[in-house]
């Protein structure tokens, strides 16, 4: 069982104002919860009560909201970044003491992942990291992954239709090992390019596919489709 996770959630949300002009992205509801409660009851129900924020843009406002997740049954500790680090930074100097393999999420992608099956493909595969990715209609809008069997080769962004190696688009839910997040640069880094490009060439990097449900909402567009289509956790 995987204990602990962290969630990247200080974006600042420019896309979808003026809805994040007085609230954080995290905090925008969907099915009258917030996008980061529905992220982090997901992780209860597999088993995951250690959560840690990185939060920025109106840090205040989600630790108000969250507290010490006392009142959903968890553990929430905040890394606060007061200047930009990338999809890597913070998480470098977080993750640099811990013996176990970790989970990693994007904060704004509406998900009901199974966490439980991830992991035994990780574990199955000796993975030194496994990323979830999701099929898309749409792959010139992503960035798609190539594959060999179960192995993640590279992914290609945003690829013309006729050129895209699969339909599966990078998930934002990550497990990671201890100390994989070394190779990162000290200070602002792009986990993507820093990290995930540059270790799959070693054969360590492997995929799972979800199939149930995924929703982005870093768009008005994307963010007004979840609030519709989304159907809670079974």
């Amino acid at each position: 069982m995987i204990k602990r996770a962290l969630i990247l959630a200080g974006g600042l949300g420019e896309r979808l104002r003026p809805l994040t002009d007085n609230t954080p992205k995290p905090l925008l509801p969907i099915k009258e919860k917030p996008i980061l409660e529905w992220i982090i009851l997901n992780l209860k129900k597999h088993g995951i009560k250690h959560v840690i924020l990185l939060i920025s843009y109106k840090a205040e406002q989600i630790m108000g909201y969250f507290g010490d997740g006392s009142k959903l049954g968890i553990t929430i500790e905040y890394f606060i970044e007061n200047v930009p680090m990338g999809t890597g930074g913070g998480a470098k100097i977080i993750s640099k003491d811990f013996k176990e393999p970790f989970l990693m999420l994007n904060g704004d992608n509406m998900a009901d992942f199974d966490y439980n099956k991830m992991l035994d493909l990780h574990k199955r595969n000796n993975a030194k990291i496994t990323i979830a990715l999701y099929p898309v209609e749409d792959v010139t809008q992503f960035g798609i992954a190539q594959l060999k069997g179960e192995k993640l080769v590279r992914f290609i962004e945003k690829p013309k239709k006729e050129e895209a190696p699969s339909n599966l688009n990078n998930a934002g839910a990550y497990i990671i090992e201890p100390h994989v997040l070394d190779m990162l640069p000290e200070g602002k880094s792009s986990i993507e390019r820093d990290c995930f490009e540059k270790i799959c060439p070693d054969g360590t990097v492997f995929a799972y596919e979800h199939k149930s449900q995924w929703f982005p909402t870093d768009t008005m567009e994307r963010y007004q489709k979840a609030e519709k289509e989304w159907k809670g956790l079974q």
